[in-house]
């Protein structure tokens, strides 16, 4: 959200934490200095300098037809709850979304709204559709209060959205895969309607939940915003990995290279996530497992609040 009372008590986590002792173990068990070893700096935008590209930009800059490019892309969208929006895309179905469960979440677990919609742009028309509240699926419902690899989420439209190709799924993420981050839902672009495309890579993983999710560093730019927006691998870029979740950072308000203490970072779309995507798509799968794996979330070790920024934004 964009809460300056947050951002410095982030900011001041770091800072008596130190990175140092327990909490850095905690926050950042599953990094090894060895990731980063030999690793060029890379610029990661934190509400700061802006590597992103519009669609013109980036089919100029790839070669490629700009229509192409939109329709490839139509069924990333935004989710709007309320006062506030996130990124989210269709997902192996025209009636299937992904998103971070944050965007439907507020600090104290609360729904932020009583009713939510995707909106997405087709062939230049706008496109609102409403989603099926009582078919969410999240990692879990205080996604302020566990571990960000849990904060995922899963929905149904009410009717299947015409017109756009949904992302099918990738498999078998690893640490420097090259991907492609698509997403509507940064505030600073265009009252975020406008999409926004990058290139960067996995740089490391940084956690895992016993659901079998995992949680990995990436360079790529954000936003406020752009939580659940598309990580994408494969030919073409057409198969959804992973969905952006939040920032951490030791100094927030600047734009700083990417290091162990200043990242963006994306949670795979794997375990009970992918379970739970592949049911709302009837293509499998068990709902007692999802169920279980939901139940499971509770018993995960909580995190300090001030450890991770959540990037859903306020209109």
């Amino acid at each position: 959200m964009r809460n300056p009372l947050f951002r410095l008590l982030t900011a001041a986590f770091f800072l008596t934490a130190g990175l140092t002792g327990p909490a850095c173990a905690q926050l950042f068990r599953f990094v090894s200095m060895r990731d980063y070893a030999g690793l060029a700096a890379t610029p990661v935008m934190v509400l700061g300098a802006d590597e992103r590209m519009g669609v013109e930009q980036f089919a100029a800059a790839h070669k490629l037809a700009i229509d192409e490019l939109r329709r490839a892309h139509a069924a990333s969208g935004l989710v709007e709850c309320g006062d506030a929006h996130g990124a989210g895309q269709l997902t192996l179905a025209t009636n299937v979304i992904t998103t971070a469960a944050h965007v439907f979440f507020d600090e104290q677990g609360e729904r932020r709204a009583a009713t939510c919609n995707f909106v997405a742009e087709i062939d230049g028309e706008q496109s609102r559709i409403a989603i099926d509240m009582t078919s969410i699926v999240a990692g879990t419902l205080q996604p302020y209060a566990v571990k960000a690899v849990h904060d995922w989420a899963v929905a149904r439209l009410t009717r299947p959205l015409d017109g756009a190709s949904p992302y099918e799924l990738a498999s078998d993420l690893a640490v420097n895969d090259a991907v492609e981050f698509v997403a509507r839902g940064h505030s600073d672009w265009g009252d975020g309607r406008r999409m926004s495309f990058q290139d960067c890579a996995l740089r490391a993983q940084t956690n895992a939940a016993g659901d079998g999710a995992r949680e990995f560093a990436f360079d790529c730019g954000t936003g406020d915003g752009a939580s659940g927006g598309a990580v994408l691998l494969g030919d073409q870029h057409r198969r959804l990995g992973a969905i952006l979740v939040g920032w951490r950072s030791a100094n927030p308000s600047k734009t700083e290279p990417f290091s162990a203490n200043h990242y963006n970072f994306v949670v795979s779309i794997e375990g009970a996530f992918r379970r739970a995507v592949l049911y709302a798509a009837k293509r499998g799968s068990d709902e007692r497992l999802i169920a279980a794996s939901a139940r499971h979330t509770v018993r995960e070790a909580r995190t300090n609040l001030g450890a991770v920024h959540r990037s859903a934004a306020r209109h």
